[in-house]
C-alpha cells in the first residue's frame, strides 16, 4: 500500500465553524481518493476566538466547549464536531493526525508584575538592559471553563520570556527572573531560537511538564486520534519531546506515527534532531525549497538537483515530503509559495517515487480562490496512479538539466508507471520499465501519444510540449477513473 496523507485545511477557510462538518461528510470521498491520513487543525481554542487558526493557543482543554474569548465553537466547530470528524474519517479507513502546539500561550486572563531581563530580538543570547519589571498576562485562569477536566492555573512561573511589556506598551524579547533559554533548540537563528511567540512555555519546569503530559494523555483518550502533528520543533526543547512522546505512547495502546515540523532548509539540522532515538517524522522543508525555487527559476532550474540535501534523499524512512502548506500561503511569515505551473511535477515527485510519505496540500487540492490558490487540477489523476500503479523498482535517469525521469517496474501491488519532466517542449527519455514489459503499450495519461516497450524493457518516452508526461500500460490507462480522455493509436 502506498501511504498518503493530506493537510485538512489551509490558513484562510472562513471561520463559520463548519469545517469539522465538511471533514466528516468528505470522509468516504477521501478514502476513494487513496488518502490513508488527515492532519486536523488544532483543535483547541486560540486567543483569537473564531478566528483563530489554531497555533495562538489559548486553553488546552476547550476544544470548542466553553464561552471562552467570545466564542463556544473554534473557527472549525465544536468539540462534539470535531470528535464525530474524527470518527467518520476513521470509519472510512483514514487515520487521524491532531495538530499539537505546546511551545507558547497567548490570550492570558490577568495581567502579572514580573522581575525579567530584557534581550535582543536578533540575539537571544544578547541582554539589552538589566533586571528590570515587567507587566506581562501571564496568568491563564480560564474562567469560561471554571476547572473543568483541569484546574491548573498558568501564571509567571510556567513561562520562560515574553515579547510584551504591558505597562510600557511596547514589544521585545524578555526572559524572566533567573531562567534560561533552552540550550536543545535552534542556534542557528537569533542565536538561541528557544522564544518564538507569546508567553514561551518553560518546559523544564515539572509542574509545567506534568501539566502537559496530563493534558497529552486525556487528549489521546478524549479524541481518539491516531497520530500527532508536532509544531515548532526548532523552539521547544528536543528532551523535552523525547520524553514527553514516550510518556504519549505508553498511554495508548496502539502505533503512535508522530511527525514533526523542524523549520530548516540545512539537512543536517533535521538529521540532528532526528538523533540516534528517531522518534518521529519531519516534514521535508529542504525538499520543498528546492521545488519553490525551481518554480522561481523556469529557465535556469537544474532539474538533475531537486533532491540534493533533502530528507527523503538520505534518510526516507523519517520523510515526509510536501510541496505546500498553510504557513508557505501568501502573506504568511514562511511564504514561499510554489509557483502554480511547477506544482503538477512537484506534486509528481513526491506521489509517484518510492521513497517519502507525501502530504498533499488542502489548496492545491480543493483551490482557495479567495486566496488566489488554484486547485492543482492534474491531482486527483496523480493520486489515483499512486494508488494503482506507482510500484516495484525504481529506475532513475536524473542525468540532465533539462529533462528527468523516472520509472516503476511495477509489483503485484501495482503495474509500474513512467514519469517524464522536462522544461522544454520536444525532449524525451530513454528509459527502461523491466523486461516483462516487453512489447506492451504504454500510454501518456499526462500529455499526448504512446510508446512501445522493448524487448529489453526499454523505450523512448517523449515529453511532447507538457512540463509534466505520465506514462502507463494500456490496460491501468484504460481503468483510470480521473481522466476525462486517453489517447489511443491513431488519434496521437
Amino acid at each position: 500500500m502506498n501511504g498518503m496523507m493530506l493537510q485538512g485545511f489551509s490558513w484562510y477557510l472562513p471561520p463559520d465553524g463548519q469545517h469539522w462538518r465538511r471533514m466528516a461528510e468528505r470522509a468516504e470521498e477521501l478514502a476513494k481518493l487513496g488518502f490513508t491520513a488527515v492532519w486536523l487543525p488544532p483543535a483547541y481554542k486560540g486567543q483569537a476566538g473564531v478566528n483563530d487558526v489554531g497555533y495562538g493557543v489559548y486553553d488546552l482543554w476547550d476544544l470548542g466547549e466553553f464561552d471562552q474569548k467570545g466564542t463556544v465553537r473554534t473557527k472549525y466547530g465544536t468539540r462534539e464536531e470535531y470528535v464525530d470528524a474524527v470518527r467518520a474519517l476513521q470509519d472510512a479507513g483514514v487515520q487521524v493526525l491532531g495538530d499539537i502546539v505546546l511551545n507558547h500561550k497567548m490570550g492570558g486572563d490577568e495581567p502579572e508584575l514580573i522581575g525579567a531581563t530584557e534581550t535582543s530580538p536578533a540575539d537571544r543570547e544578547q541582554e539589552v538592559a538589566g533586571p528590570g519589571a515587567l507587566c506581562a498576562w501571564s496568568r491563564f485562569t480560564f474562567p469560561g471553563r471554571a476547572g473543568a477536566y483541569d484546574d491548573f492555573i498558568w501564571d509567571a512561573s510556567c513561562f520562560t520570556g515574553c515579547d510584551w511589556n504591558e505597562a510600557e506598551q511596547r514589544s521585545g524579547v524578555w526572559r524572566f527572573g533567573k531562567k534560561e533559554w533552552a540550550e536543545d533548540v535552534d542556534r542557528s537563528e537569533n542565536g538561541n531560537y528557544d522564544y518564538l511567540m507569546g508567553m514561551d512555555v518553560d518546559v523544564s519546569n515539572e509542574r509545567v511538564y506534568e501539566q502537559l503530559a496530563k493534558w497529552g494523555r486525556w487528549y489521546l483518550r478524549t479524541t481518539g486520534v491516531n497520530g500527532l502533528r508536532l509544531d515548532a520543533l526548532k523552539h521547544i526543547s528536543r528532551a523535552f519531546y523525547q520524553r514527553w512522546l514516550a510518556d504519549m505512547r505508553a498511554s495508548v495502546n496502539h502505533e503512535l506515527f508522530v511527525v514533526g515540523e523542524y523549520w530548516s532548509k540545512d539537512l543536517a539540522e533535521l538529521q540532528a534532531y532526528l538523533g540516534k532515538e528517531e522518534s518521529l517524522s519531519l516534514f521535508d522543508v529542504p525538499l520543498h525549497f528546492n521545488f519553490f525555487h525551481a518554480s522561481e527559476d523556469p529557465e535556469g532550474c537544474d532539474l538533475r538537483t531537486l533532491f540534493d540535501g533533502t530528507l527523503v534523499s538520505e534518510d526516507p524512512i523519517h520523510a515526509v515530503t510536501f510541496v505546500e502548506n498553510h504557513d508557505t500561503q501568501p502573506d504568511q511569515a514562511l511564504e514561499s509559495t510554489v509557483r502554480h505551473w511547477f506544482k503538477p511535477a512537484a506534486y509528481a515527485m513526491i506521489l509517484l517515487r518510492e521513497a517519502g510519505y507525501p502530504c498533499v496540500f488542502f489548496a492545491d487540492l480543493y483551490g482557495l480562490p479567495n486566496d488566489g490558490i488554484l486547485a492543482v487540477a492534474e491531482l486527483p489523476l496523480l493520486m489515483e496512479i499512486r494508488e494503482h500503479c506507482a510500484f516495484g523498482k525504481q529506475n532513475d535517469y536524473f542525468d540532465e538539466p533539462d529533462i528527468v525521469g523516472w520509472t516503476r517496474e511495477g509489483s503485484e501491488e501495482g503495474p509500474g508507471c513512467a514519469v517524464v519532466v522536462s522544461r522544454h517542449a520536444d525532449g524525451e527519455k530513454t528509459m527502461n520499465v523491466g523486461k516483462e514489459h516487453a512489447g506492451e503499450r504504454w500510454i501518456c495519461v499526462l500529455g499526448e501519444g504512446f510508446v512501445e516497450i522493448g524487448a529489453d524493457g526499454t523505450a523512448v518516452f517523449p515529453a511532447g510540449s507538457a512540463l509534466l508526461s505520465v506514462y502507463l500500460p494500456e490496460q491501468a490507462a484504460e481503468a483510470l477513473s480521473n481522466i476525462p480522455i486517453i489517447v489511443r493509436p491513431g488519434r496521437a
